[in-house]
């Protein structure tokens, strides 16, 4: 069972990525430590969103009616825009999951849209990279 600690914070266990997601290591990607519940919280992602002109994220995590929520709900009073991908969130519960992915989209999606990993992935695909066109 966790208990209530800063599970995420650097050098905890909850800190380790698994080698699918490990960073690619060129500095290309911004890493912080995460000491609360929500991803706002002590850190400075709302700088660091801003100054990379980022107004969307992709949220992924667990558990989703605790860290999720809180991340989602925090970028709403931002008014950062939020894609929780269900099947990459998880709860030690499934109910609890199920409603917190149900209160993410309530209201027409107040706090946030919910989708799924392929989903994302086809859409993101599809947008390619500017440099790659050649006139």
């Amino acid at each position: 069972m966790l208990k209530a600690s800063n599970c995420a914070s650097i050098g905890e266990w909850g800190s380790k990525f698994i080698p699918e997601l490990e960073p690619l290591g060129d500095g290309s990607e911004t890493m912080m430590d995460k000491p609360g519940k929500g991803s706002f919280y002590q850190t400075d992602l709302e700088l660091v969103l801003w100054n990379s002109n980022i107004d969307t994220l992709i949220v992924c995590g667990v558990t989703t009616e605790v860290c999720v929520h809180s991340t989602v709900h925090d970028a709403a009073d931002r008014g950062v825009k939020c894609i929780v991908l269900e099947d990459c969130t998880a709860s030690y519960f499934d109910e609890f999951h199920e409603v917190g992915i149900e209160m993410i989209a309530a209201q027409g999606g107040m706090l946030g849209r919910v989708s799924d990993s392929r989903s994302v992935i086809d859409a993101l695909s599809g947008l390619g990279n500017d440099n790659d066109k050649k006139p």
